[in-house]
């Protein structure tokens, strides 16, 4: 019998983002990507010089997140299965890494602003998705950490991926 709490539901499932369909990853992406456009408005994107505000905000929501795939996972798991879909906790801390990786100086304007992050939304979007080796690997990984560990590999690799894409254009 799985008796978990609210509180605990509410942080695994993002205060229940996790249980909007279709696409319940999808919903749980956009929180970072909001929060970053809002610091960024504000002026403490990078390359401002309050860029460590930004960094520190995206980091944070990596770390805490990913704490709460990992403390939390194994009850998640004995409620909706080996890494469930309502889990959108994991989506959050993927993308807040691939939000650090946006480079100081293509935040220019409103516009390019918009295009950087929606281009971090779909690349992250996409690697947590198709999972390339390795983050399709350690998703075999019981409890916690196999909930969390593909996201964070994906948001490493769409963070790359950006770079490469803004290094080309």
């Amino acid at each position: 019998m799985n008796t978990m709490d609210h509180p605990t539901e509410m942080l695994l499932t993002v205060a229940g983002l996790g249980h909007r369909r279709p696409f319940p990853g999808t919903w749980g992406s956009i929180p970072p990507v909001v929060i970053a456009g809002v610091l960024i408005a504000a002026g403490l994107g990078p390359g401002s010089t309050l860029a460590w505000i930004y960094f520190a905000a995206m980091a944070l929501l990596a770390v805490v997140f990913t704490l709460v795939c990992v403390l939390l996972g194994i009850q998640a798991e004995a409620k909706w299965g080996k890494d469930p879909s309502q889990v959108v906790a994991d989506e959050v801390a993927g993308q807040s890494i691939t939000l650090m990786f946006i480079p100081a100086g293509v935040c220019v304007c409103p516009m390019s602003t918009i295009w950087v992050l929606l281009g971090a939304f779909v690349l992250f979007r996409a690697f947590d998705i198709l999972k390339p080796w390795p983050a399709g690997a350690v998703q075999r990984i019981a409890g916690g950490w196999g909930v969390v560990l593909d996201d964070l590999i994906a948001g490493v690799m769409a963070g790359v991926a950006m770079l490469i894409v803004l290094w080309i254009l």
